[in-house]
C-alpha cells in the first residue's frame, strides 16, 4: 500500500476500533478473540454419504448391545462430513453396572468371579470439541473410585452421516486400567447428539496388553449431556492441536524397505516371533519417522492406533527410575549416584542397607535378597506381598523385607521392590534440593517428558494408596503410545539424552547404560539354560550379538534394550534405530527384527548399521527377558536373563512373571 492511501486506511481502522468499543463485552467475544488452533487434518470434507449397517442411528437410539461388533463401526469413515454440532460439557454414563456383557478370554487368577470387575467403573468426563476432534478435559490416568478399575480417555472424533437424522456422531477411545497394577484394556465408545438430545451410548473392549486377564466387555447404556463451558476450553483445544502436530510422522512398516532400498531389509521380520493375536503393536523408529505396524484387536484394526494405550510394566525402570537418576546427576552433580539409600529413606535405616547407594539400587545390586537364583525372589511370596500392597506403609515394609546376603554392588538379583525404594530415595533427595512440595515424577515430567512432547498418557503415573499424591511406584505403572516409545527411545539413543541440543541426562551415565563405554558394561548375568550373558545398568538391559546370531553382525555389537512383563521390548540399536513391540503372551523373540533394523545406515557418529560398522563395545538388546515358566524359573535365548546391574525378575504379580499362584481379585494386583 502506498503512502497516498495511508490516511484512508487509518480512518477505517479508527472507525472499526470505535465500533468494537461500543459492543458490550461478552464471553463469546472473548472466545472469538482467542480462537483455537485447528488440529492438523481438519476440517472434514466428506459428503456424509456413509453406508452403515452396524451401530446405525436406530441401533443407538432404540437398540441394545447383544455382543461385540467390528471396530470399524467406531471409526471415522472416509465420507464423514464436518460435524454440525459442538459438544462441550459433561458426559455421564448411566447404568454401567447392569447394562453390560462379558466374555472371558483368559483369567489366570479367576478375576471374573468378582462381578464388579465385569463392567465399567463410574464414568463422568468433561469434553470439548475442536473442529472434528473431541477432547477430554482430563488426560492421563483418572482415579475413578472403583475398587478395581481406573480410566484413561483419549481424543476422539465427531462427524455427520446422512443417515443420522441431523445428529452428530462421536467416537472416543478409552482404556480400563487395573487398580494398583499396570494391565491396560483398550476400548471404544460412540453416541449421537445435538444441542438438546443424546442417544444411548455403545461401548466395547476387545483388546488388552495383559498377560493374565483377557476379556471382551460390551454394553449399551444411557447417557446424559450436561452442556456448559468447560474451564480452560480454548487452552485444551490448543494443547490437543499441538499434541497432534508434535507427533513423529508415521508410515506403515512396509515403507521402511522402500524408503531405504539399499539396506536390503526384510520387513516381515518385524512383529515376527510373537503370536499375532497377542501382539498389540510394533514399530521401528528411525531417521525421524515412526514406521508402525497395525494395532489389531479381536474385532479388527483399532481405529485410534496412535492413541492405543500401552503399559510400561518394567519399561518404567528405564523410563522413570533410570532417567530420573541421570537427570538428578546432570542437575545436582556427580555425587548423586553415590548417595546412600538409608540417608534418604527413613525406613531403610537398618544394617541391611548400610553402604547401599542409589547406583547399586538402580543396578539391582543392593545385596539384600533371599535367593540369588535367577528371578527366584521376584517370583516369590515376598514380592507378591509387595505388589499386592496398595498403601505406602505395607508396600515399603515388603520392599525392605529381604535379608542382607552380599556386599552392595557385587550380586545382581532382580527386585521390582528395589526400584520402589530408589524412587522414594530420589523423591526425598529432590525435596532437599528443590523444596517441600516437590514431586519426583512431576519434576521429571516438567524437566524431560514435556519438552519431549510426549502424550498426556505418560505424564501421569500410578502411585501408592490409589492416589494422585501417593509415592510413584517407580518400576512400573506408566502408560505410553507408539509415539511416546519412539520419542523416548530416540532421546536415549540417537539424541544422546539431548533435547533441542541441550543435555538433559548425565552423559557419562547414559553412555555407560547405552553400552558405549567398553570399560563399564554394568553387571553381567548368565541365562540359566543357554549360557548366554546379558548386561544390566541403570534400568537398561543389553545383549551382545555376533555373526553367530546373524551374518549382518560382522563384528560384535552390543545393543541396549528395555523389557517388560508379558512380552514388551524396545531394542535401541547403535545405528540409531529402535525396534519395539508390545504383546502379552510371554514371547520375547526379536533377534531377527534386530538384525534387519541393524542394516540401516547409522544416524549418528560412533556406531553404524549395515553389519559390522559398529564397535565391539556396542550392545544389542535382549531377545526376551521378561518371561519364564512356573517356578522354578528358567531362561533361554528368548528370555532376558540376568544382567549386570539390573535384571528383571518375574513373580506372580510382577512384570516378567508367568508363575501361576492362586490369587483372588481383591488381594492380587499385578503390574
Amino acid at each position: 500500500m502506498s503512502l497516498l492511501y495511508a490516511p484512508r486506511r487509518w480512518a477505517v481502522l479508527t472507525l472499526l476500533v470505535l465500533a468494537l468499543a461500543l459492543v458490550p463485552f461478552s464471553p463469546l467475544a472473548a472466545r472469538l478473540a482467542y480462537a483455537a488452533t485447528a488440529v492438523p487434518g481438519d476440517p472434514l470434507t466428506g459428503s456424509g454419504a456413509v453406508t452403515r449397517s452396524v451401530l446405525t442411528a436406530a441401533d443407538l437410539t432404540s437398540g441394545a448391545a447383544t455382543g461385540t461388533v467390528t471396530d470399524d463401526a467406531f471409526a471415522l469413515p472416509a465420507a464423514a462430513a464436518a460435524p454440525t454440532h459442538i459438544f462441550e460439557g459433561t458426559l455421564t454414563l448411566r447404568g454401567v453396572a447392569t447394562a453390560r456383557g462379558f466374555s472371558t478370554i483368559k483369567d489366570t487368577y479367576n478375576y471374573a468371579s468378582t462381578a464388579a470387575l465385569k463392567h465399567l467403573p463410574p464414568v463422568s468426563i468433561d469434553l470439548v470439541q475442536n473442529g472434528s476432534h473431541v477432547i477430554p478435559a482430563v488426560r492421563g490416568l483418572q482415579i475413578t473410585g472403583s475398587a478395581y478399575w481406573n480410566l484413561i480417555v483419549g481424543g476422539g472424533r465427531a462427524w455427520n452421516e446422512n443417515g443420522d437424522g441431523g445428529l452428530t456422531r462421536v467416537s472416543l477411545p478409552f482404556a480400563l486400567v487395573e487398580r494398583n497394577a499396570n494391565c491396560v484394556h483398550n476400548g471404544l465408545l460412540t453416541f449421537l447428539f445435538d444441542g438438546s438430545t443424546i442417544s444411548r451410548l455403545r461401548y466395547q473392549i476387545v483388546h488388552e496388553t495383559c498377560e493374565y486377564f483377557q476379556f471382551d466387555m460390551w454394553g449399551q447404556v444411557g447417557a446424559t449431556y450436561s452442556r456448559h463451558t468447560v474451564t480452560g476450553d480454548t487452552d485444551l483445544k490448543n494443547a490437543y492441536a499441538a499434541e497432534a502436530a508434535n507427533r513423529i510422522p508415521t508410515k506403515p512398516i512396509s515403507a521402511l524397505s522402500t524408503d531405504h532400498p539399499n539396506a536390503g531389509i526384510d520387513t516381515s521380520a518385524f512383529g515376527s516371533g510373537v503370536t499375532a493375536s497377542a501382539l498389540s503393536t510394533y514399530g521401528v523408529s528411525y531417521g525421524g519417522v515412526n514406521y508402525v505396524g497395525a494395532c489389531q484387536t479381536r474385532q479388527g484394526a483399532y481405529p485410534y492406533c496412535n492413541q492405543m494405550v500401552l503399559p510400561s510394566y518394567s519399561l518404567a525402570k528405564t523410563m522413570f527410575a533410570g532417567i530420573v537418576l541421570m537427570r538428578l546427576t546432570q542437575v545436582y552433580g556427580s555425587s548423586v549416584p553415590s548417595q546412600l539409600i538409608r540417608d534418604w529413606v527413613s525406613e531403610a535405616d537398618t544394617s541391611a542397607w548400610t553402604g547401599v547407594t542409589f547406583q547399586d539400587t538402580a543396578n539391582m545390586a543392593t545385596g539384600n535378597y533371599s535367593s540369588s537364583a535367577f528371578e527366584s525372589d521376584e517370583s516369590g511370596s515376598g514380592m507378591t506381598a509387595f505388589f499386592d500392597a496398595e498403601a505406602y506403609g505395607p508396600k515399603m515394609t515388603a520392599a525392605l523385607a529381604f535379608p542382607h546376603s552380599a556386599a552392595p554392588g557385587t550380586q545382581w538379583v532382580y527386585h521390582s521392590s528395589d526400584t520402589f525404594v530408589l524412587a522414594r530415595a530420589m523423591q526425598n533427595y529432590l525435596v532437599s534440593k528443590a523444596g517441600a512440595g516437590s514431586d519426583i515424577y512431576r519434576w521429571v515430567r516438567d524437566q524431560v517428558l514435556v519438552p519431549l512432547h510426549l502424550s498426556p498418557d505418560v505424564l501421569t503415573t500410578e502411585r501408592t494408596d490409589n492416589s494422585a499424591t501417593g509415592q510413584p511406584f517407580g518400576g512400573y505403572g506408566l502408560f505410553y503410545t507408539q509415539d511416546d516409545i519412539a520419542k523416548v527411545s530416540r532421546f536415549l539413543n540417537a539424541d544422546g539424552g539431548k533435547i533441542d541440543g541441550v543435555q538433559k541426562l548425565d552423559p557419562t551415565m547414559l553412555a555407560d547404560a547405552m553400552q558405549q563405554n567398553p570399560a563399564n558394561r554394568g553387571i553381567t548375568t548368565t541365562a540359566a539354560t543357554t549360557g548366554k550373558t546379558y548386561q544390566y545398568q541403570d534400568g537398561l538391559w543389553a545383549r551382545q550379538f555376533t555373526s553367530a546370531d546373524n551374518p549382518v553382525f560382522t563384528s560384535p555389537v552390543y545393543v541396549p534394550f528395555m523389557s517388560g512383563f508379558g512380552g514388551i521390548t524396545a531394542a535401541m540399536l547403535p545405528n540409531g534405530a529402535t525396534y519395539y513391540y508390545f504383546s502379552d503372551n510371554n514371547e520375547f523373540d526379536w533377534s531377527a527384527a534386530a538384525a534387519q533394523a541393524y542394516k540401516l545406515p547409522a544416524t549418528r557418529g560412533g556406531g553404524g548399521g549395515g553389519g559390522g560398522t559398529c564397535t565391539a563395545g556396542q550392545l544389542l538388546g535382549n531377545g526376551g527377558f521378561e518371561t519364564g515358566t512356573a517356578s522354578p524359573w528358567t531362561a533361554d535365548d528368548k528370555v532376558v536373563s540376568k544382567t549386570r546391574g539390573k535384571c528383571r525378575t518375574a513373580a506372580p504379580g510382577s512384570p516378567g512373571s508367568t508363575a501361576s499362584a492362586p490369587r483372588t481379585p481383591t488381594s492380587s494386583r499385578r503390574r
